[in-house]
């Protein structure tokens, strides 16, 4: 177990920072807020909780949920300019400062690209560096499934991605950033990785953290350090 100290220089020397997006870049968790939107709140809520937990696998939680969602294209395109997702205070200024410093910054979440890419535009971040699971709709624009083949949408997908990152771009320092059981078994292979209880804390994510923080300001202190 890395310490708190090693993971902050780790931060401070990343090549690379791969964010969560559901409660970590942003304030809500996409798929209840989609859930609720289509009126079925209630139940995809307590899912979600499971999932996140990691007392279901992460691939049977989605497919339940989305089931009981069974959302369409235009009440997803509604959502979106209804209800867009809210961006976690000082994320956008923490984003700036690792562009400015040449760091790339990738968003890799279970939740939903379409929405994710809203996020992604809202930060700067190449759509390129989006890795989130795609919703299928038939050609009248009824729900047709999720692609089950994106390394998202299995337990175990973000370490994955991260393998991925690395072998394609040549990363030796990538870290990650999470509030959630999903986030914290992609390290490794990634370098390091920071727990994040600004929005929502998890007990056994929090205590299994080597740094843990509450707000995006800390990680930005830490490069202010360099």
């Amino acid at each position: 177990m890395t310490t708190a100290a090693q993971t902050q220089e780790l931060f401070r020397r990343a090549e690379a920072v791969c964010f969560d997006v559901d409660s970590t870049v942003i304030r809500e968790e996409g798929i209840d807020e989609l859930a609720k939107f289509c009126g079925v709140g209630d139940a995809v809520t307590e899912m979600t909780r499971k999932a996140m937990g990691g007392s279901v696998s992460f691939q049977t939680a989605l497919s339940e949920r989305l089931s009981i969602i069974k959302c369409s294209r235009e009440q997803v395109n509604k959502l979106i300019t209804d209800h867009p997702p809210q961006l976690t205070p000082g994320v956008r200024e923490l984003t700036e400062k690792l562009h400015q410093r040449n760091v790339k910054v990738f968003l890799i979440s279970g939740g939903f690209r379409c929405i994710v890419e809203h996020v992604a535009s809202q930060l700067n971040i190449p759509l390129h560096h989006v890795y989130a699971n795609r919703l299928k709709f038939y050609f009248n624009g009824e729900y047709a499934g999720f692609d089950e083949s994106q390394p998202t949408a299995q337990s175990g997908g973000k370490g994955r991605v991260i393998s991925l990152l690395k072998e394609q771009y040549g990363f030796k320092n990538i870290v990650m950033i999470g509030d959630g059981a999903t986030d914290l078994e992609a390290c490794p292979p990634a370098s390091a990785f920071i727990g994040f209880g600004g929005n929502v804390v998890r007990q056994q994510v929090k205590e299994k953290s080597s740094w843990y923080v509450t707000s995006f300001g800390e990680l930005l202190k830490e490069l202010e350090k360099i």
